[in-house]
């Protein structure tokens, strides 16, 4: 039952509040394809959430926890059913980057951070998406997207090369490798084992890529490590993870100044966030045909950070690489991420032993292979041959990214403040054109097409945007400036076709104009006003001060009017 009867006869709907009551009833064949496809993303899942966990600079089992009760809060409360929610390499990375200068990775104050941080990050995203301000997610552009992943897939291959290697980063490392391999022990055996594991899962990737690479790179690994003895020869191994599911409780309280140092990086894990879950809803969204709403995707995004905080782990976020296997695997609802959980929950319980002997160099090529696939300097150069602008908005954020690690939300305050900037300069200068009779009957740009003015008293302009507080002095300049140039103009035709919006301050530009125009003895005239510009116009006066013989309903009937010598 879906519907609740309120005490004046009216019915609030269930699944407003439960969208998951919406799900279709699956059948024996689904659930067999939803099954399958549930276990093939679960044998990525689970090393993977390790992986990331050790990334965030958690103990690896958190990343069990984080993909346990968030992956089914975010499938239940959210509209994209194949979208997979856990660990992600992108928001893994900003947890670490935000809490580095506060606490000691892997201590029990940086669980606690982490935690907060989740909290905060799912209740930003759940605030926005019961407002419905999903669209806040256009703040972060998309070269600011791609100039962030680049940077960011930059800094997670350089931060996991001590852990591949076995050797710390610094000076000596990079200029003498070998002495650095020789002196540090366990380097040698490490670098044997994660460089093995990388060049095995690029390899698989390239030449059999429906493999499951990731499964047989640990299985393998955990089983050389046991053999040979991994530890003994001073390799770092996962070692202890506890079994049984984990304590759901409120996290321990921190100071003031924590929380605020904490505010500014969870706005930037919820707007980051997002723009992969919507990415991720997107590519879906074409793949199976099914919609999706932002704002419901919002609220499932936010309960799945606060579960993830509740439940003891950090931050998640939808996984485009697991969504995409979830789809090839042959899910067809949101039953996969169910039976995905279950085989995360089995782990929890029956196989963590198994994971003691596991060599963290190869949890560094399980992070270090996926993330490769981000770098992406091709888009950069796309970015500059479509637009410069763009273009620099993406190599300035990639660089003060760089630049301000670990403190990675700079680059991407960076890069949203320029692209806001940019924004508002293209904004400021519209394209305003003098336009002529072009011979296929419309008004077009005369420089452009060499076109003659339709009146040789007469000019004719048009700007291409809104007349507002941000355009309307430019405007006004442009026709005032020819009129001077230009002493025989005695009428000025404003095409207002391209204008789709104008303010109070776009008024009053038309009010001087007119004014200034008249005075030089000049006459004013309007065609193809549209209507939302046309009722402001009507309210403000303007209309009735023009006068109707100076108002025409379209260019063309300008044109005809102005050619009859009846103006």
């Amino acid at each position: 039952m879906s519907e609740l009867t309120e005490h004046g006869g009216g019915t609030i709907s269930l699944s407003r509040f439960f969208p998951f009551l919406r799900w279709a009833r699956p059948t024996v064949e689904s659930m067999l394809r939803d099954a399958w496809a549930g276990l093939s993303v679960s044998l990525v899942l689970i090393p993977q959430a390790l992986a990331y966990a050790t990334l965030a600079g958690m103990p690896p089992q958190t990343g069990l926890y984080a993909a346990l009760v968030p992956g089914l809060v975010g499938v239940f409360w959210g509209t994209s059913p194949l979208l997979a929610v856990g660990p992600v390499a992108l928001t893994s990375l900003l947890v670490f980057g935000s809490l580095l200068p506060m606490a000691m990775p892997n201590s029990a104050d940086w669980v606690v951070l982490a935690i907060w941080l989740s909290l905060y990050a799912g209740t930003i995203q759940l605030l926005l998406g019961a407002f419905r301000l999903g669209r806040i997610a256009c703040l972060v552009s998309l070269p600011v997207v791609i100039g962030f992943t680049n940077a960011a897939a930059i800094i997670i291959v350089i931060s996991q090369l001590p852990a591949l290697c076995g050797i710390a980063l610094s000076l000596a490392a990079i200029t003498e490798p070998l002495a650095a391999l020789r002196s540090s022990k366990g380097a040698a055996i490490t670098t044997l084992f994660g460089g093995s594991a990388l060049l095995c899962l690029l390899l698989l990737k390239r030449f059999v890529p429906r493999a499951p690479a990731i499964l047989l790179v640990c299985v393998i690994g955990i089983g050389a490590s046991w053999a040979c003895d991994y530890s003994g020869h001073g390799g770092a191994i996962i070692g202890y993870i506890p079994a049984g599911l984990p304590p759901l409780s409120l996290p321990q309280a921190i100071s003031f100044e924590q929380h605020q140092a904490l505010w500014p990086a969870a706005s930037i894990i919820a707007l980051i966030s997002f723009v992969e879950a919507i990415s991720s809803c997107n590519v879906l969204a074409r793949k199976t045909g099914k919609n999706w709403d932002e704002n419901q995707e919002l609220i499932g995004q936010g309960l799945a950070k606060i579960s993830s905080a509740l439940s003891g782990g950090f931050p998640v976020s939808a996984s485009f690489s697991r969504s995409a296997l979830n789809l090839y695997a042959g899910a067809v609802s949101a039953w996969s991420t169910i039976f995905a959980v279950l085989c995360v929950l089995f782990s929890l319980y029956f196989l963590m032993d198994y994971f003691y002997f596991m060599p963290r160099s190869v949890l560094a090529a399980l992070i270090i292979v996926p993330v490769i696939g981000l770098i992406d300097l091709a888009s950069i150069r796309r970015l500059l041959h479509i637009s410069k602008d763009d273009g620099m908005i993406a190599i300035v954020t990639i660089g003060i990214t760089l630049l301000s690690a670990p403190h990675l939300h700079w680059g991407v305050f960076a890069g949203i403040g320029l692209a806001l900037v940019s924004f508002l300069y293209r904004r400021t200068h519209p394209r305003v054109i003098e336009v002529g009779h072009h011979e296929d009957g419309t008004l077009r740009d005369r420089n452009r097409f060499g076109l003659a003015t339709i009146a040789d008293d007469m000019l004719a302009v048009r700007i291409d945007s809104a007349l507002n507080f941000l355009t309307g002095s430019l405007f006004e300049r442009f026709i005032v400036d020819h009129c001077r140039r230009n002493k025989h103009v005695k009428r000025v035709l404003f095409c207002a076709g391209s204008v789709n919006d104008i303010d109070y301050s776009g008024i009053e530009t038309l009010f001087a104009l007119q004014s200034a125009l008249q005075r030089d003895g000049i006459v004013l005239q309007l065609s193809a006003v549209k209507k939302q510009v046309w009722d402001v116009m009507e309210r403000a006066g303007f209309i009735s001060r023009l006068g109707e013989a100076n108002i025409f309903l379209t260019d063309a009937q300008a044109i005809a009017a102005i050619r009859r010598g009846g103006q």
